[in-house]
């Protein structure tokens, strides 16, 4: 029987599953006690985390048991993956568990920014009628979609724009422009500067190092169309806040959403302040009931079969 440290929020099905087989401490709050994280990674096997748990330096040093680590998620930013399979310890994600949680994500903050009309509920029901100031916006059916990066994410996120009219393109520095996964989906490959002119919505789904630390930064979001919608339910770093933020208020950009920023939480007073059309989330694009238990109970398989 293994020890499994589950450190941050899990379904309870899946925590169930685990501790019929194995002896499991699951508590969704150790990410906030360093002291006791540390104490009971070193006596664990296994340690499942989110993306709060940085799995690097004094825990991994800690972890002189620990054979796997699963990530309740896709994105890997929090664990040193080099450092964890130098020292023997398989790095599990919950690959495209997520994904349409991310994809409807996208669509419904598009939807919200382009038509600009669902955020005068309380004008409305205190008696004012700003008919004609909302009675401007605009469909997203015929718009252009660009997704930077098309892995299995962009992908879902193409079909379900497609799904309500639009066309869509992408860009992906580790994709061919010839690759299948284009034609297969319908969608066609173009060069960044060429979908930055181009789109009408941009979605961007990277993973942050050093080439796309501030990939959209002044320069790139002021070669945006004019009136566009940016998403970023990737990485915050991937994004230059400050640029973001004056492109809003100049009207650049017609519109924001951003999940993901590169403090968490965004401290108060950030440059987002006062900033007008955008929709800001505490990092949960990818988070629903129903993708909480996809992402759970995919992990909870993935340990019990690495462990037999």
């Amino acid at each position: 029987m293994s020890r499994i440290v589950i450190a941050e929020f899990m379904d309870l099905r899946a925590v169930a599953q685990l501790r019929a087989a194995h002896d499991v401490l699951y508590d969704a709050k150790l990410v906030d006690d360093p002291v006791r994280l540390h104490a009971e990674a070193a006596r664990a096997d296994v340690l499942i985390v989110r993306n709060r748990t940085q799995v690097r330096g004094e825990l991994l040093a800690a972890m002189g048991k620990v054979r796997i680590v699963g990530r309740l998620g896709v994105g890997l930013d929090n664990i040193d993956v080099a450092a964890c399979e130098a020292r023997g310890i398989q790095v599990i994600p919950a690959t495209g568990a997520n994904a349409l949680s991310v994809a409807e994500y996208v669509i419904a903050t598009a939807m919200l920014l382009l038509r600009g009309a669902y955020q005068a509920s309380a004008d409305v029901a205190g008696g004012a009628w700003p008919r004609s100031a909302l009675g401007n916006g605009r469909e997203i059916g015929g718009k252009t979609l660009g997704l930077i990066g098309f892995g299995s994410i962009g992908q879902l996120t193409a079909k379900l724009a497609q799904g309500i009219g639009m066309n869509v393109i992408a860009f992906d520095t580790m994709l061919a422009p010839d690759h299948p996964a284009f034609a297969a989906n319908g969608v066609r490959s173009v060069p960044l500067d060429a979908l930055c002119a181009q789109a009408d919505v941009i979605s961007l789904h990277v993973p942050l190092v050093e080439s796309t630390r501030h990939l959209f930064d002044a320069t790139r979001v002021a070669a945006m169309k004019r009136g566009s919608v940016l998403i970023n339910s990737a990485r915050g770093g991937v994004l230059d806040e400050a640029a973001v933020a004056a492109a809003l208020k100049s009207g650049q950009l017609g519109g924001a959403a951003i999940d993901v920023f590169e403090s968490e939480p965004l401290p108060a007073g950030s440059v987002f302040a006062g900033c007008p059309n955008l929709v800001l989330t505490p990092h949960i694009a990818g988070l629903s009931v129903e993708s909480n238990e996809r992402v759970s109970s995919l992990i909870a398989q993935r340990v019990l079969e690495e462990l037999r």
